[in-house]
């Protein structure tokens, strides 16, 4: 058997059965991941900013197109009105609300601060400034109301136009609120920049890849399918030429026939013919042997008579 599984056909079997086999679960993983990619976010074209009031207005929820968008907002930050986010990446986010000058104001992450008592926690400027940043819709509170937590006076844990209201009283705010990324004139201690995405959309899983890749994978079970089949043949060949080759097995003689008996060993003639070998008559007619057909037996001869 070892003979016929390294023979130089059957060893070209082997690399082919091992190449098709790798090429087909190499064409299959890299179709699987298409298939992942294609449900990934995409990233969308980043247009150039344009004012923040172009994009939000009071009342009006932030659409998922203008998520991530790169907006500028000129106005003069109320720090009396400033608060801290916990749980920001292991630290806070310094939050204010920035006036544009037309009754509204819009939330401004400044950055990013490790502790309560970082320098850059100081209050803004009150002079008039121009930020630059990304636009993010308000976060949601349901599953933070369902924490009991203590926090510090001056913190909060989202940022959300329908709580900041109620902090913030008497503001009239803008939906969503602005992750600020450089500002004009800059403070005197700036806090860290929040890193936000660009805008993205939403993938679109593509069936297809995934069926081509169950295909390529199918593939290669066939082949190593072939693979055993043309091995099997190969085997069961060898088997039968050397079944083939094997010499017969001994056993008995041609049958002689029966015994012609002991009559047949003399010379004698054989049953049937009737013939006495001993008186030389025929059995069945009582006649000698030596009489013809058609002869009739001579008579017994007569004793001589003497004279008296």
């Amino acid at each position: 058997m070892l003979r016929i599984l390294f023979s130089a056909r059957v060893v070209v079997l082997h690399l082919l059965a091992v190449g098709a086999l790798v090429v087909c679960g190499l064409l299959g993983r890299w179709q699987l991941g298409v298939f992942e990619e294609s449900g990934r976010p995409q990233s969308l074209l980043d247009p150039a900013p344009v004012a923040v009031a172009t994009l939000t207005a009071p009342g009006e929820h932030l659409t998922a197109d203008k998520v991530s968008r790169r907006v500028t907002a000129e106005g003069t930050f109320d720090a009396s009105k400033q608060l801290l986010v916990a749980e920001r990446d292991g630290g806070l986010w310094l939050l204010a609300p920035l006036d544009l000058g037309d009754g509204t104001s819009i939330p401004v992450v400044r950055g990013w601060v490790a502790t309560a008592g970082d320098p850059a926690v100081t209050a803004p400027s009150g002079g008039r400034v121009t930020v630059t940043g990304r636009l993010q819709p308000s976060e949601a509170t349901d599953s933070v109301q369902r924490r009991v937590r203590q926090l510090p006076p001056g913190q909060v844990l989202t940022v959300s136009s329908a709580e900041l209201i109620n902090v913030w009283r008497g503001t009239r705010l803008r939906d969503g609120f602005l992750v600020a990324a450089t500002q004009s004139p800059a403070p005197e201690v700036a806090a860290r920049p929040v890193s936000v995405p660009p805008p993205t959309e939403r993938g679109g899983l593509t069936w297809r890849n995934l069926a081509y890749a169950a295909q390529w994978w199918i593939f290669g079970l066939f082949a190593v399918f072939m693979w055993w089949h043309f091995v099997r043949d190969a085997l069961r060949g060898r088997t039968r030429e050397r079944d083939s080759d094997a010499p017969p097995a001994s056993g008995p003689g041609p049958d002689p026939g029966p015994d012609p008996g002991p009559g047949a060993a003399s010379g004698d003639a054989g049953p049937g013919t009737g013939t006495d070998s001993r008186t030389g008559t025929d059995s069945r007619t009582g006649a000698e042997s030596g009489a013809g057909p058609g002869t009739e037996p001579e008579a017994p001869a007569l004793p001589a008579r003497t004279a008296p």
